[in-house]
Parts: structure tokens; sequence; C-alpha cells
């Protein structure tokens, strides 16, 4: 089996860490880091990828980042049990600049909020499945299993940069 290519962006948020499929020309993962080395574009492999799709998927990040642009039509790879892939598409069908509370999406696939919340948590490719747009009914609620921190200040960073006030 062929090994995951490595790209890597530097972003307002931190560096970002993508690990792209190239076999199936898709993101399987992104990591929000603070420390890795600010390069555009690496790869760690000599694969004949596609480098055209790869530009595609970094100048898309690239605009989102420089004007918040919907990232629907990156390709994703998600690994993760049917209930997590069910709440990882709704999360897709949320439109940039709005919201949607864990309450709302748990209704929709007749689950309950925590559950949701775990899905979000196990999201592997946060920003591009967008689970920073989902809100606790009180609140802007968690972020990668955090209440507080860094975590939730690039949840707040996000919602902000898409134009969403909480």
């Amino acid at each position: 089996m062929a090994s995951e290519i490595t790209l890597y962006l530097s972003s307002e948020i931190g560096h970002l860490v993508l690990e792209f499929q190239p076999t199936v020309q898709k993101i399987s993962s992104l990591s929000i880091n603070k420390r890795v080395p600010a390069k555009l574009c690496q790869t760690n492999s000599n694969i004949n990828l596609d480098h055209q799709k790869t530009k595609r998927v970094l100048q898309q990040l690239i605009d989102y980042f420089s004007s918040a642009v919907s990232l629907k039509t990156i390709p994703v790879a998600l690994a993760g049990t049917v209930f997590q892939k069910s709440v990882w598409k709704e999360l897709r069908k949320i439109p940039l600049g709005e919201t949607r509370t864990y309450g709302e999406i748990a209704k929709k696939l007749n689950s309950s909020p925590r559950a949701v919340g775990n899905a979000c948590r196990k999201n592997p490719v946060p920003i591009i499945v967008p689970c920073h747009r989902v809100v606790s009914a009180n609140g802007i609620g968690g972020f990668a299993g955090k209440i507080k921190g860094r975590q939730i200040n690039i949840k707040r960073w996000l919602l902000n940069h898409e134009g969403v006030r909480l």
C-alpha cells in the first residue's frame, strides 16, 4: 500500500498538517499544530501525486484563510464508524457563516447531543468537515475535546472569520 503524503500549510490558527492519500487523491487527516516547519507544501514521498489536485486543495485552504470561502469541494477520505460518518456528513451541510447545535444535529440523526459531540471530537479533518460550526445550546461548546484554552480560541477565531458572532 502506498504511503500517505504530508502537506504543511502555515495559517492564522497554527500550522496545518494534512495527510493526503495519493491512491484516492483525498485528504484523510488535518491537524492544527503550534510547532511545525512553516512550509507551504512538502511531500514525504516520491509517489507520483496529481500535483494539480494538491495545489487546488492548498489554494482552497489559502483562500479560506484569506476570505472565508467554502471548503465543501475538498475531497476527503473519512475513516470512522457509520455513526461518525453520518455526523460528519451533516456537518458538511452546515453553510459557511452558520452554526447548528449538538441537539439539532442529534435530532436529525435520532441520537443524543453527547454522541454528536463525541463524533465531532473524532473528526479527522476539522475545518474541512466544519465541526467548529457546531455549538452548544448555551454557548460555544467544545473543540477537539476541549472547552477552554487554545482549542476554544481556534474555534472562536474560525467562527469569527466566517462571520459568526456568539
